[in-house]
């Protein structure tokens, strides 16, 4: 199924952050939505192009690559689209909504939002109304895969409701607080990096199976 398919039954899967031949394989037979593919060079995720290319093609279309970048430069976004398949965008930094849509083109695209106190809901949604979806996530150094929670109550109610189905769901999101955060967005996806780690950027096969059955008990 398409990350972007919204089924209020159905939470959509996310797990970004793979790098091996096994983290595909086992999102492959778990039978998540989608994988993240991170371009970012200073995240401990972050891939090279060889392995963009083979990770991108080896499940043969079974899951769907979302890229990730941060204020990628053109010579950047070019290797990409030179070497991976790309089914989805994800923007991190501070791409303009101009950029994002110069960026992906034709195909649709994602642009998290860093939820803390100072953060204008409205003004970004307004901002980046073009895109597929929105990832609400963490403030945390790095963008993105540090583990931490933001404050779900700073999102309100109304807008949650009016909203669910382009919300992806991240920032600190594990096995023990997955259900809660579904109960309380019912969003089109959740999104899980360092959740299912057993070091920054290796990924743990149990606790992805883990984190996927908790997240299919719920639905």
């Amino acid at each position: 199924m398409s990350l972007l398919n919204y089924d209020p039954l159905q939470t959509r899967i996310k797990i970004c952050g793979l790098s091996t031949e096994l983290d595909i394989q086992t999102a492959m037979n778990l039978g998540v939505d989608a994988i993240g593919l991170v371009f970012y060079p200073p995240s401990p995720r972050c891939l090279n192009m060889q392995q963009g290319s083979t990770l991108s093609r080896l499940h043969d279309g079974a899951l769907q690559n979302v890229v990730l970048v941060v204020d990628a430069d053109d010579h950047l976004v070019k290797s990409i689209k030179d070497h991976c398949k790309i089914d989805i965008w994800q923007f991190h930094g501070n791409e303009t909504p101009e950029r994002c849509s110069e960026i992906a083109g034709e195909l649709p695209w994602l642009k998290a939002a860093r939820i803390d106190e100072k953060f204008q809901l409205d003004e970004f949604c307004l901002q980046y109304r073009d895109a597929s979806a929105w990832i609400l996530d963490a403030v945390v150094e790095g963008y993105g895969g540090g583990g931490q929670t933001f404050n779900w109550d700073l999102i309100p109610q109304v807008w949650i409701k009016e909203n669910a189905h382009r919300v992806v769901l991240s920032g600190g999101l594990k096995i023990s607080n997955v259900a809660e955060a579904i109960a309380h967005f019912r969003p089109l996806g959740v999104d899980i990096s360092s959740g299912v780690e057993i070091s920054k950027g290796k990924k743990d096969p149990e606790l992805m199976k883990q984190f996927v059955m908790q997240v299919r008990q719920i639905n």
